[in-house]
This record gives structure tokens, sequence and C-alpha cells, in this order.
């Protein structure tokens, strides 16, 4: 189905808690401005609702996510969005950095390059055994502001040179080791564990999942995050070769 004639995320909500949906499973889930704003508008609404002590993100059909979609940046004629400085990627991490209800990744498959950045920017993230991470642009000659950001406020200096210098498949035992992974689950289990962890988390008194983030952001030495997340073209993807 095209992209024009459905939503590219799904959002369910349940009993105090929300899932996020990205639906792009025939693209690998791999991300264009359009889906970014569209996830964007789900975590800006549901950090609106006080009723939400936990949203899941995960990907539709068993992948979280694969990226900036090059495939759709790359074709010709190329789409509507290719050329334009949208601001649609950064106005999300944005979002996601601000959003006051704690965001639980279901890492299935992998998270590569941009979907790498998604990963990071929750605050919990349950790890597929087979799932592998990847902050490879350092092979299609492009910057990473977005994973730069969040690994500056995950990890140390050198973890982040270790991750993206070598641009390698991180393993997820690996991942657990430098402490950017919460856990590791078998591949068929890992969205139910994220379910079971937001329906804990929506047990617990009104506003404590909210009030406990609240906290741990409170220690984050950021002055003004518009700077922080700098502005991103898709643009230096152009004409990036896909990662192998």
């Amino acid at each position: 189905m095209p992209d024009i004639d459905r939503h590219l995320c799904i959002v369910e909500r349940h009993a105090g808690w929300a899932e996020i949906i990205i639906n792009r499973p025939e693209r690998r889930n791999s991300i264009i401005p359009p889906l970014a704003a569209e996830i964007r508008n789900a975590i800006e609404a549901l950090d609106k609702a006080p009723d939400i002590a936990a949203i899941v993100l995960r990907g539709e059909g068993g992948y979280f996510c694969s990226g900036i979609d090059l495939k759709a940046l790359q074709q010709d004629p190329p789409p509507d969005w290719a050329g334009k400085d949208t601001g649609d990627i950064r106005n999300l991490h944005l979002a996601l950095y601000r959003c006051k209800v704690p965001i639980i990744a279901a890492l299935e498959s992998f998270a590569i390059n941009a979907g790498a950045s998604l990963a990071l920017a929750c605050d919990l993230i349950i790890c597929g055994e087979k799932a592998f991470f990847q902050i490879g642009e350092i092979h299609q000659g492009a910057g990473i502001p977005m994973n730069a950001a969040w690994l500056r406020i995950k990890t140390t200096e050198q973890v982040a040179a270790r991750l993206a210098l070598m641009g390698d498949r991180v393993s997820p035992r690996e991942m657990l080791q430098l402490g950017l992974v919460t856990e590791i689950f078998p591949d068929d289990q890992v969205v139910q564990r994220c379910q079971e962890i937001a329906q804990r988390l929506a047990e617990k008194p009104l506003g404590a999942s909210r009030k406990i983030k609240d906290s741990i952001q409170a220690q984050r030495q950021i002055d003004d995050p518009d700077a922080f997340f700098p502005q991103s073209s898709t643009n230096a993807l152009k004409d990036a070769p896909m990662l192998k």
C-alpha cells in the first residue's frame, strides 16, 4: 500500500499506557520525513495525556527500524519530501527529548543508523537475542547528528567513538555490557516483555513514572536542546550506498 494511503505509524492506547507502532514493514520500518512527523505527533499527544504512564515504541513485522529510507530518497522521480529541509527528523528527536513519559523500545531484528538514534532516545531498550545495533554512517560518508546527541547523553565519548568510528554491527550482549540495553529476551518475547513493563508502570500511582523520569532528566546539563539537536537534512544521504 502506498505511504500516502495509510498511517505510517499506529497508536494503540491501553489502560494507562500506549504503543506507537512504526508501520512500514515492507521497507523494514525505514524512516521518511512524513513518518518522523507522525511519530512526533503521537509522542506529543501521549505526553499531554495525564493517564499515560509508559509508551512502547516498536516496529510492525518484527523489525525495529532500518534507518533512513535510502531507496525512497534516491528514487527517480524523487518523492515530494526529498530535497526539502522539513526539520521533521530533528523535531521528532526534540519531542523525544522533551517527553515526560517513559518510552520503552522493542528492539527486534535491528536498529540501524537513524533507527539506532530512535532506540537510544528511549528510556529502556528490550533487545532480541538475535538483533543488532549499528551506527554505520561512516560507511556512507555521512554525519551522525542525532546519534551523537543521544550518545552524549547516554554514554561516554570513548563508547560513542567506538560505535560510530568502527561502524560495526554490535551484538545485544555487547550493548548490555555498554549499558545501552536494558534486557535481552528471546526474539519472539521482546514485544511482550515491553508490554509487561509498560503495564507495570501503569499500575503505579498516577504520575509516578513521569516524576521518576523528570528527576532523571533534571540531571542533564543541556542548556539549549534546540542547539543540542542540530538541524539535519536527508540530502546528505542522497547518493549514499546501502549498508551491507
